[in-house]
């Protein structure tokens, strides 16, 4: 990072650029962004906070995974499933949790493993760039990306039953 910065200041030496003004211009636009989609990020972890004190996640959980595993996915990813949208370190937390108790290396861990890698914080990401812009109309997007969860829920077990099979 140190290189990166001394490059950058020559770069801006060479081009005759006031290369603090600029710097300080853009740490004003930063905290500017920052002061306007502070209170959308703020709400959105105060949701995810009181979803998972009140056990509200625990209630959805336990309806929905007699489905999963219907379906062949491991009950223990569920909430991982239903957390990884909404809250990156939540669904970190759970990845952990889930190492604890089934192994990485087993298929659970595989699949949680996969998941975590290949699908994004939805909701956390549509807040961010969307209350930066003050885009309010994100009906379509929201689709998208709900689907796009749910792809990468399913092409988990997918992949990891292909590559790894079922134990």
């Amino acid at each position: 990072m140190p290189v990166f910065a001394c490059i950058i200041i020559v770069f801006g030496l060479i081009k005759k650029v006031a290369v603090f003004d600029v710097f300080l211009k853009g740490a004003k636009e930063g905290m500017q962004i920052l002061y306007s989609i502070a209170p959308t990020i703020i709400g959105l972890v105060f949701a995810v906070d009181l979803l998972r004190s009140s056990g509200a996640i625990d209630v959805l959980c336990s309806f929905i995974e007699p489905a999963a595993d219907f379906l062949g996915f491991p009950p223990e990813i569920v909430p991982m499933v239903l957390l990884r949208p909404v809250s990156g370190s939540g669904s970190t937390a759970l990845l952990t949790s889930l190492f604890e108790t089934s192994g990485p290396d087993s298929f659970a861990g595989r699949v949680a493993s996969v998941l975590a890698g290949s699908s994004e914080t939805t909701f956390y990401a549509i807040a961010m760039y969307f209350g930066c812009i003050r885009v309010k109309k994100i009906r379509h997007t929201l689709f998208a990306a709900i689907l796009a969860d749910m792809t990468a829920a399913v092409m988990s077990v997918i992949t990891v039953r292909l590559y790894f099979g079922t134990s």
